[in-house]
């Protein structure tokens, strides 16, 4: 395995800047997702780390060597890509030796190699079959198999599971994590799906229009975002975020009010929040409950009921026409056109300022 530090990338197509300088590093034996909206340039970073896309500006290292002008075979990296890829004339076997023997391995080496792959990924009776009679989730893991036996100091995943089913997408996730537990090397997987970004990753690099946005743990970028569009695209359902102003709420404690609403939010901040010309209060759905009229923060009207199973999701629009989202355990007892009264927890409420930068953070 090997270590990787991004110096000042930048990535330009023609006129066109899609990587604007980026700096961080991904240590030896971690998992780190790239994760972001489309175009937000993560898999063209993931294309420059493989040797795929040049660098226009900056440095690229793997492992303590700089190789910017080292071409992909040589920078010992394995890519999975969104596409299987496989050569559909050969079997599963002949698809993962093929780059093998095309760099001239020895044939017991190559074999040993692509049975230990095998092995690993549950796929031993899988290997006489053609790409025609597996199915999807079992071509991916071909595809998997296939970077695992050059052994690479890096794996690259470019959003392998966006051409699975729900169900399988899950199921490959947790395989692909154990495979990481157990080869114990360097992983950068890209995605658009936080989901996975949340339950894969040792850390994620959110990206936004070619910057780093925020580096953190799932917790972190959960917990403790930047600025209003991490937390917006960290989190399912997204954060609500609500316009807001401030107002004491009593015994010296800083606080919001809402528009329409007379009991004020207490938030984590301090004196700056009465200079503050632009406030939105940030809470998540499982951070709003239902409460008794008198104690309610935040009023409105039921309109949207989302049954979940375990829980379901109240869409309201608030009494000063602004809209949240609660998340309430169980079934549901309310239905549309229903009045609801809320209360937020207070340890839970972000605030962003103007340009959505964060200025009250809850502790993790």
């Amino acid at each position: 395995m090997a270590d990787l530090k991004f110096d000042g990338i930048k990535k330009r197509f023609g006129p066109v800047e899609v990587i604007r300088g980026v700096d961080f590093s991904v240590q030896a034996g971690e998992f780190v997702v790239f994760v972001g909206p489309s175009g937000c340039g993560k898999s063209t970073l993931l294309r420059i780390v493989a040797g795929l896309e040049s660098i226009s500006e900056g440095d690229l290292f793997i492992g303590g060597e700089r190789v910017n002008d080292v071409p992909p075979a040589r920078r010992g990296v394995g890519m999975v890509f969104q596409s299987y890829a496989l050569y559909p004339h050969m079997t599963a076997r002949e698809n993962m030796a093929f780059g093998l023997k095309l760099s001239g391995g020895d044939r017991a080496d190559i074999e040993n190699r692509v049975n230990e792959a095998a092995r690993m990924l549950a796929m031993e009776d899988l290997l006489d079959r053609l790409p025609k009679q597996l199915s999807g989730g079992q071509r991916q893991r071909v595809a998997i198999g296939r970077a695992i036996v050059r052994r690479p100091r890096v794996f690259l995943f470019d959003e392998p599971l966006s051409n699975l089913d729900a169900a399988l997408r899950g199921k490959t996730r947790v395989e692909i994590a154990a495979l990481h537990r157990r080869l114990d090397t360097t992983m950068i997987y890209v995605t658009h799906d936080q989901v996975e970004a949340m339950t894969l990753a040792d850390r994620i690099v959110v990206l936004n229009g070619g910057r780093v946005e925020q580096i953190g743990t799932p917790a972190e970028l959960y917990g403790r975002p930047t600025n209003t569009f991490v937390a917006g695209f960290i989190g399912s359902p997204m954060m609500n975020f609500i316009p807001a102003r401030p107002a004491p709420a009593g015994n010296g404690a800083a606080g919001v009010l809402i528009e329409g609403e007379d009991a004020p939010i207490p938030v984590r901040a301090d004196a700056q929040l009465q200079s503050e010309a632009e406030l939105t209060l940030g809470i998540r759905p499982e951070h709003l409950h239902p409460t008794e009229t008198q104690d309610a923060q935040l009023r409105g009207e039921v309109q949207v009921v989302e049954e979940m199973g375990e829980s379901h999701l109240l869409h309201t629009r608030l009494r000063g026409g602004q809209t949240a989202v609660a998340r309430i355990s169980g079934a549901a007892r309310m239905k549309i056109g229903d009045s609801v009264s809320l209360r937020a927890d207070a340890e839970h409420c972000h605030l962003f300022g103007a340009g959505g930068r964060s200025l009250a953070r809850p502790p993790i």
